[in-house]
């Protein structure tokens, strides 16, 4: 099994005071860099940034190595003491980020030690930088860009962004040696969520019903989204909390969605043809991995860095079919159903639909490949299109569900009900996590969008199928879309319903099928 190690510091100045953290991934044998993390995350005290910098370095290693065991080390005696279980969280504040690192990744796959601050020096470098950044207003970059001049020289990698401005901006800054311009002394200063993602509350609608309706109103104004801090603040997928979830009343979102073709996948010679089985994640590149992890959350949501230098304008792309699972004996009752509970399995009416889209997808002839959710219902309905289309399974943990803490299995009004206080704070902030320690949508935003860019780039000029979830693929599509997170309660996603998004490597990513069930009424 492959070993990581995560260095990880944070510190504050004033105690509390302008804080920020720093993270690296280790390969332990080598000493190869391949990850970092930074952020500055306003005022706080030392220990909320070191355990800030814990949970960034715990997620960069989930996305680069999502099966490895992880060694922390860091200089922080109280962080290192209270994650082995030696000594007992007293303090409020340190609780909830606590319950988060041990989320992160594994924990019985992850140990902790403790160093001297000496040994802690890169780390401890990266907060410094991204306080440092924080004071100009500014978010962290990363100073050394090999690896992303690495990535960007390798065969086109796929989609580098949402928007075809994203990749002017990634070429620019790809071009540039050395660290990041600094931006305009008036740019927003990085403590807070942009008011446009801040504003965004999750829907609280089931997609099993194509009627169903959003959970909650949306606030009045969305401000066009500033730049965010690094490993911060994301936009949020807004459908519902779960691939399974309850709804009540729709919101009216206050901007709307752009408009999307309804014209079907690109059309890609078939792969060859194999046994069905599921495997293990794919490997990606170890520079590709690096140049995804080093990247900001702003970076993400634009995408893959970019193929430098002119791309025909017909390169082929990397084509996503996304399939929401079927139907499972939650989906009706319109219940909380998200990474974190029971893992139901498809019901008679699910593998109707899964069958049903399988036959639909084998007369396209398009599908190369098939990744999946490793959720139960998500591996069901791949199984069934594998099957049908003799291809593998390829299961990615990116691509799950929400963690939906205590709210798993209960009804929207049974939450409502129940913990009214946590409720409101969740839909009132993608930042903001379920009762019990589920999963923030903006967790889920950072982690869909570098599931996105792995895929993207170890799949350039194919078609993958993506059987996923209600939050992972309506987060996809509105990145691709370059929409504020408001303009997801403007769309439905049925179970067993088709989407499709092509990542071209010239920085353009097209929403191709959005919510397609034909196949369910034949």
């Amino acid at each position: 099994m492959r070993e990581l190690v995560v260095e990880a510091d944070g510190g504050s100045r004033g105690n509390p005071g302008p804080a920020g953290y720093g993270a690296v991934v280790l390969d332990p044998a080598t000493g190869e860099i391949l990850a970092e993390a930074a952020e500055f995350i306003g005022v706080a005290t030392n220990n909320v940034a070191e355990y800030k910098g814990l949970i960034a370095g715990l997620r960069a290693a989930l996305d680069l190595a999502p099966d490895a065991t992880v060694r922390v080390r860091m200089d922080s005696k109280l962080v290192v003491e209270q994650m082995s279980g030696r000594w007992k969280i007293k303090h409020p504040d340190m609780k909830p980020l606590a319950a988060e690192a041990s989320r992160a990744f594994p924990r019985d796959r992850v140990t902790y030690e403790w160093i001297p601050r000496e040994r802690n020096k890169h780390a401890d470098r990266l907060a410094n930088e991204a306080m440092d950044a924080g004071k100009r207003g500014a978010q962290w970059t990363p100073r050394d860009t090999s690896a992303a001049r690495v990535a960007a020289t390798l065969p086109p990698s796929g989609p580098p962004g949402d928007a075809a401005a994203g990749a002017a901006r990634a070429r620019a800054a790809l071009a540039a040696a050395g660290p990041a311009t600094p931006p305009a002394p008036n740019a927003p200063a990085p403590q807070d969520p942009p008011a446009a993602e801040a504003a965004a509350p999750a829907q609280a609608a089931s997609a099993a019903d194509p009627g169903s309706a959003p959970a909650a109103p949306t606030p009045a104004a969305s401000a066009p989204a500033a730049p965010a801090p690094a490993a911060s603040a994301h936009p949020v997928s807004a459908q519902g909390p779960s691939a399974d979830a309850p709804g009540t009343a729709a919101p009216a979102p206050a901007a709307p969605a752009p408009a999307t073709s309804a014209q079907g996948p690109s059309a890609a010679d078939p792969g060859s043809a194999s046994s069905p089985a599921v495997s293990a994640q794919s490997p990606v590149p170890a520079a590709l991995a690096t140049a995804a992890t080093e990247r900001s959350p702003a970076a993400l949501e634009r995408g893959p860095v970019p193929t430098p230098g002119p791309v025909p304008d017909m390169a082929a792309p990397a084509t996503f079919v996304l399939l929401r699972h079927g139907e499972t004996a939650l989906t009706p009752e319109k219940r909380f159903s998200g990474s974190g509970g029971s893992d139901p399995e498809l019901s008679e009416a699910g593998r109707r639909q899964a069958a049903a889209v399988a036959d639909a997808l084998a007369a396209r002839g398009t599908i190369q490949h098939i990744v999946s959710s490793p959720l139960t219902r998500c591996r069901q309905t791949a199984e069934a299109v594998a099957a049908r289309l003799g291809l593998d399974v390829v299961i990615d943990r990116g691509l799950r569900e929400t963690d939906f803490g205590v709210w798993e299995g209960l009804t929207f009004a049974e939450v409502r009900a129940r913990y009214p206080e946590d409720m409101d704070a969740w839909l009132a902030s993608p930042t903001a996590a379920p009762t019990g320690g589920g999963e923030s949508f903006a967790s889920v935003t950072r982690r869909v969008a570098a599931t996105r860019d792995r895929l993207a780039a170890a799949h350039a000029g194919r078609t993958v199928l993506v059987v996923s979830h209600v939050t992972p693929i309506k987060t996809l599509v509105r990145l691709a879309l370059g929409a504020p997170p408001p303009s997801l309660f403007k769309f439905e996603l049925s179970a067993a319903s088709l989407s499709a998004v092509a990542y071209y490597a010239d920085g353009n990513a097209s929403v191709r099928l959005l919510n397609d069930t034909s196949h369910l009424r034949r």
